[in-house]
């Protein structure tokens, strides 16, 4: 097959922040495909088909992809931070795995991009500066019971856990659910970080501690970080927000 599949991470949002290499796979493909706010993102390019669509249609998306790279055309399907993170890399692979076998012979590649979690970190210091993870809070493709599972794992090893998805008007619980775990295994003056729309014109961060925040201080733009034990604050002058870092060594400085 000669079709062309590139996953495109375009980063968190603002243009300076989108690697060479993913503006080379956008400019060379002849199709667009991603939800409406990405493929938005993206400049219009003379003869390059857009394909926008819904933000719960991953499988269809990929799949969509697929088929046009089936038929020649090399397509850059879009996604916002990094395509591999909680994002449409494992849509295209999962559609490649239990799909046509033919795919299987197409040139399939991803761009990465930066993250949301490392996006906001560097807004604020260096809060991933030791161990930490990410978790995805949305249950719609996988139990409650399993996010849970994971959130306390990841809080009784003492990670610093960025959370993805942290809320929407259909869930609207698991934010609220998720503190009230973290309030039952980490001190009141855990760092939080909340970061909404990070490197876009409404980008709003906030800095607070695990006993004055509130679910509803967040929404499906923002990224939520919780500091680890280790975790600190470090105070500024004339009323600037603290810088969030947490130290490489853990315990007893080496």
């Amino acid at each position: 097959m000669t079709g062309l599949v590139t996953v495109v991470g375009l980063g968190p949002g603002d243009p300076r922040y989108l690697t060479p290499a993913a503006s080379e796979a956008l400019a060379s493909a002849t199709d667009l495909v991603g939800y409406g706010p990405y493929v938005d993102r993206v400049p219009e390019r003379p003869g390059q088909r857009r394909h926008a669509s819904d933000n719960r249609v991953e499988l269809d998306r990929a799949r969509f992809a697929l088929d046009l790279a089936a038929s020649g055309a090399r397509v850059a399907v879009v996604s916002g931070g990094d395509p591999g993170v909680f994002a449409m890399a494992a849509a295209v692979f999962e559609a490649i795995e239990n799909g046509d076998p033919a795919w299987r012979a197409l040139d399939i590649r991803v761009e990465p991009g930066i993250t949301a979690m490392l996006a906001a970190a560097s807004r604020v210091g260096a809060p991933l500066g030791g161990d930490f993870c990410a978790l995805s809070l949305s249950d719609n493709l996988k139990p409650w019971e399993v996010v849970e599972a994971r959130l306390r794992a990841a809080l009784t090893a003492d990670f610093v856990v960025a959370l993805y998805n942290p809320i929407s008007s259909a869930r609207p619980w698991q934010l609220g659910a998720a503190f009230r775990i973290v309030s039952e295994m980490r001190g009141p003056d855990t760092p939080i970080v909340l970061a909404r729309a990070v490197m876009r014109p409404d980008e709003r961060i906030r800095i607070l501690s695990l006993s004055e925040v509130e679910a509803s201080m967040a929404d499906m733009s923002t990224l939520v970080m919780i500091g680890a034990s280790t975790t600190r604050l470090i105070e500024r002058h004339e009323g600037a927000a603290p810088w969030v870092y947490t130290p490489r060594f853990y315990g007893v400085r080496p």
